[in-house]
């Protein structure tokens, strides 16, 4: 059973809810936002969770299938929940990647119960893991657009609008 995770995200998750709570969320007086920040974090706090239950399983432990699919079926809920955040209009162009990466997940859990679930299946669990990895780069993607960095990536494609109107979490407009 491999490690489904990689420390490298966790870092960067624990970066997002340190930016977030130390920079504020853009318009103070924007219930929407501050809303979105809220929901953001518990989405990455719950990922963080989940994260450190997994990489702390024990691979020889009778239990590591049923622990490792229970925590994905939880990253699956996470991610479902996390795409039905409305967006703020300051961030409209993140909501076809919040839904992408909801799908990629559910994707990647139904591939990793197929190759976990009776005999083990590495054709399932190679597919899996791509689902995944999807999953994380578009969470990676929108990372970058809430700390209002330009989204690096394969195949990220970029479409920016006219200077002032855009805006980021760590903004502020008055």
């Amino acid at each position: 059973m491999k490690k489904v995770m990689c420390g490298g995200f966790l870092r960067l998750l624990l970066l997002f809810c340190l930016c977030l709570s130390v920079t504020g969320c853009g318009n103070k007086n924007s219930k929407a936002l501050e809303e979105y920040k809220t929901s953001m974090t518990e989405f990455y706090d719950e990922l963080a969770r989940l994260d450190g239950a997994i990489n702390n399983i024990d691979p020889d432990s009778e239990t590591a299938k049923i622990e490792l699919l229970g925590y994905l079926d939880e990253m699956n809920q996470a991610y479902k929940t996390m795409a039905a955040i409305a967006i703020p209009d300051e961030f409209s162009g993140i909501a076809d990647i919040a839904r992408e990466a909801a799908e990629y997940m559910q994707m990647a859990d139904e591939f990793y119960h197929s190759a976990y679930d009776g005999d083990f299946n590495a054709e399932d669990e190679s597919l899996a893991s791509q689902y995944y990895e999807r999953a994380n780069n578009r969470v990676k993607v929108m990372l970058q657009v809430l700390h209002g960095e330009v989204p690096t990536g394969d195949g990220v494609t970029v479409t920016t609008q006219e200077p002032g109107q855009f805006s980021t979490i760590g903004a502020t407009t008055e």
